[in-house]
């Protein structure tokens, strides 16, 4: 089992190696911390990542634009702010 400091840490490890105007999926954290069954954690890793927005740590963008993660629905993307 993954945990939410794992998930927390890999994804703020994949949002720093891509630099502040470059973004990550959540996807690319859930395939790296599960594996085969990384399908299983994108609600885990969508969670924490909705934390570290509130901390002001990353923001969510979708379509370019930044989102409040709580009211997206569909494809997401987190980067530095």
């Amino acid at each position: 089992m993954t945990s939410p400091d794992e998930i927390r840490h890999k994804l703020m490890d994949l949002v720093q190696q891509r630099g502040p105007s470059k973004t990550i999926c959540p996807s690319e954290v859930a395939r790296q911390l599960g594996g085969e069954t990384w399908r299983d954690l994108m609600p885990s890793v969508r969670a924490v990542g909705t934390q570290l927005v509130d901390e002001g740590k990353i923001v969510t963008l979708q379509k370019g634009n930044v989102v409040d993660p709580r009211q997206a629905t569909g494809p997401i993307r987190y980067r530095l702010p």
